[in-house]
Order: C-alpha cells, then structure tokens, then sequence
C-alpha cells in the first residue's frame, strides 16, 4: 500500500506552477513553487520540523518537554505539527499584527499563544522575541528554537526546496524570488542553486519598514529605516544570521498595498489564494521585469495559503479601510459602514421648533421630509435657524411643510462613490438610497467624509 507513516514524511515535493495572467506583462517564464500544499499550508514546514529534529538530536530537550517560539504563525504551525507526532508541547509567541485565523490556528493545534505589542524595540522585554527567550530560562525541560538564528532553518531549504526547484526546471532556472524574513528560506534554497549554477540570480522581497534592502547595498544598520508595516511574514528591524548576504544578489521593497493587491489577484486570475507575501514576491517581480530577458526561467516561492488571510487581505471592509481599493467603493459600501443603519425621517406636520429639537439631539445636519410614507422633501439645519432667527416665537410653530426644499436625490446602491460629485453639493448635502434589503439609506457628506 501506499501510504505514509505520518504526517510529517508528507512535506516537501511541492508542485511548480506556470503562471499566466498575473505576469502577463513578462516577456520570460514564471514558475511558482507553491507551498501551502505542505501538510501545514506552508513552507515553513519545512524548517519546523528540521530545528526539532535537529534539537532532539542534540539532546537540547528531553522526551515530553515544550518547545518555545517566536512566530508570526507559520513556523508555529510547522512546529506544533512535528511537535503532536513526536510527543512535545508547544508554546508560541505572535505579535499583534498577526492574523486572527493564525493565532486560532496554532491554538487549535494545542499549543499555548501568548499575543505581545509589534511597534517596539526587539530587545524591548514586551517583545515576542524577549518573551520567547525569557520563557524558556523560566520553564523546566523547554528549548526555545529561534527560528532567525538557527541555521537548520536555513539547512532544511538547503536539503529539500533547493534540490526540488533544481530537478523540477531540469537545472533551467535563471532566478529565484523569495520574500525574505527569517532568511532561510532564500539563503538555504540560494545556496544550492548557486552551487549547481553559479549564474543563477537570487532576488529578495523586502518590504518599507525593514532593515534588509539598505543593508545589503552599503552595510550600514539603518534604524531609521525601521517603522510600522503592515505586510506579514517578510522585512525584519534585525538582523537574523540565516539572511546569508552574500547569496542574496539584490533586495526590492514592495508597499503594503501592492502586496495586498497582488494577493487578490494571484486569487482572482491564478485561481492560486496564497497569503500575503506571495503577492508581495509578484509586485516585486514585476517592479523588476526591465531586467529579465524572454529566455529567463524565474522560479518564484509562494510561502503560504491565503485562508490565513480571510480576515484582512481578502476582506473588502480591511482593504478599504487601508485605502487598498482604489476606486471600488460604492454606495453600498458607505451604507454598510454607517455607524447607525437607521432611518431618520420628519413628517410634513412636524414643526419647525420639533425638527431642531430632533435634529440637535441626534446631532443630524439634514433630514428627508415624509408625506404618507413618501420622501417629498428635505430640510437642512441651516435652513431651519433661518427661519427661526427671522421670527423666532411665530415660525417655531410652522410645520416643516412650508419650509422644506426639494427631495435629496436617489442614487442606485451599485454606483460608485466617486460619481457622488455630480450630486452632493453645498446645496444638496446629501443623497438617498436603498440597502440590500431595500430599506431607504441616507449618505452625507459625514459617511463620505468617514468612509474615505
């Protein structure tokens, strides 16, 4: 029978696949190793089970004992996964930034997660790498694996990513684009190649905000370079000893949106739903296409499966917020982010007195006006203290009637936003609509205004 003695012989021998459309403006072939078909969804699989194995071979830990860890999820799974076959506990800690569904993840599979602040100094105790590495002095029988420093990170891609990519292209690869974080990926799997083709180019994916790029190109550890990002899985404020340098040809840094924009189109005409530093290693590739030539076979690593990335990437409602759709907001979208779905109406017999009362309570700046269930007008609040200052005790009295203007125009839910220019002006602050559900919606400058 064919089968396998457990999980952990079924990781490695990842597919490559050609991609068509998203490279479509390269003249070369693209190839994409894609590793979320390992046992854990990802290339860390790899170095995961590779630092336990190599721990307990060194006697760094004793049968039953915890493994310790500072990931940003993927490791941590690869990990736990080497660690439920072989009898261990895990313990893990994640930054802020990372996704729910990998924090869920590694609980689901046992292990304890402890979630510490992102935007501080790694040597900051708070940080997941000092809460790493005080946990493990702390807990008897524990070893913390240090994913950046330990070099059978690097030697489990020396052993298996490399070697694969060389069969799988018959030894025709010309360059190798990897998203760099911990480095052992690109160094390990840069490595091997080199040593079967001196000629073959390494590229690393950087990302604004990491150290790597400015580093390589003049050695110098800029901390001024460092600041908050959004991107996960690539970029580093440090340096970790399995980024091999010297294997590394050239480093390019990509934006948090092109890299989420990317994601989403890797998805959409790939059919290939990988996480977030895929789509960063293809805007990087692309940024680069003036020096690839159409004989060139480029060999690019997808690390991870984008089901970790429901929550952000490919949620609307997070893309939007970050300005990462560009032009694709529509109404639609502004009535689902109102803070209040509710509808605020007057009715024409209201009077002048009660609409202010109304509206200075709700604090509403306009309000559409209701005749027997049908929109016919509208009032402003400055259309109202008009009215009022011209005679306050006889206009309080009127009905709103008398002093409504004309109706807020209706615009249809699947418009898009930018097109509100030719409706909302200073005499008409806003426009009406209808929900999914068909119930009438009112959009103000304010949910403009919010929404952008």
């Amino acid at each position: 029978m064919d089968v396998k003695n457990n999980i952990l012989e079924t990781i490695g021998d990842t597919p490559l696949v050609k991609l068509n459309k998203v490279t479509r403006d390269l003249a070369c072939t693209v190839l994409a190793k894609v590793e979320s078909f390992n046992p854990g969804h990802s290339i860390k699989d790899r170095m995961g089970l590779k630092m336990v194995e190599v721990a307990i071979a060194e006697n760094r830990i004793k049968p039953g004992g915890t493994f310790i860890e500072c990931t940003s999820g993927n490791t941590g799974m690869g990990i736990a996964l080497a660690a439920a076959v072989k009898g261990y506990k895990c313990i893990f800690t994640t930054s802020d930034k990372q996704s729910k569904e990998k924090i869920d993840i590694l609980k689901a599979m046992g292990a304890e997660v402890i979630v510490c602040p992102t935007n501080v100094e790694p040597t900051d105790p708070r940080s997941y790498y000092s809460i790493a590495e005080k946990l493990s002095k702390e807990i008897p029988n524990s070893c913390w694996l240090n994913q950046y420093d330990n070099l059978a990170n690097r030697k489990a891609h020396y052993e298996s990513t490399g070697p694969e990519i060389w069969r799988q292209t018959e030894g025709k690869i010309t360059h190798l684009v990897v998203g760099v974080g911990t480095g052992g990926t690109i160094s390990g799997t840069g490595k091997y190649l080199k040593e079967q083709n001196p000629n073959v180019k390494i590229w690393g994916i950087d990302t604004y905000g990491s150290v790597f790029k400015k580093y390589k190109e003049t050695g110098v550890f800029d901390e001024k370079e460092i600041y908050p990002y959004i991107t996960e899985g690539i970029g580093e404020d440090i340096l970790p000893k399995n980024v091999d340098f010297d294997v590394i040809d050239y480093f390019e840094k990509v934006s948090d949106k092109d890299g989420a924009v990317f994601t989403r189109r890797l998805a959409v005409e790939e059919g290939l739903m990988m996480g977030y530093s895929a789509g960063s290693a293809i805007a990087g590739l692309l940024q680069l296409k003036d020096q690839l030539k159409p004989d060139d076979v480029v060999v690019i690593i997808l690390h991870d499966h984008g089901s970790r990335y429901v929550g952000k990437v490919y949620n609307d409602d997070w893309m939007r917020e970050r300005g990462f759709l560009d032009g694709e907001l529509k109404i639609k979208d502004l009535i689902r982010m109102k803070d209040t779905s509710e509808f605020l109406s007057l009715n024409t017999e209201t009077t002048v007195k009660e609409a202010l009362k109304i509206m200075k309570e709700r604090d509403i700046s306009q309000m559409p006006v209701e005749r027997n269930g049908e929109i016919v007008g509208a009032i402003t609040e400055s259309s109202v203290l008009n009215y009022l200052l011209e005679s306050p005790m006889k206009n309080s009295d009127e009905i709103v009637e008398k002093i409504m203007g004309n109706s807020f125009p209706w615009v249809d839910s699947e418009m898009e936003c930018k097109t509100l220019n030719r409706y909302i002006s200073k005499e008409v602050p806003a426009v009406l609509s209808k929900d999914a559900k068909g119930d009438v919606a009112i959009i103000t400058q304010y949910d403009i205004i919010q929404a952008i």
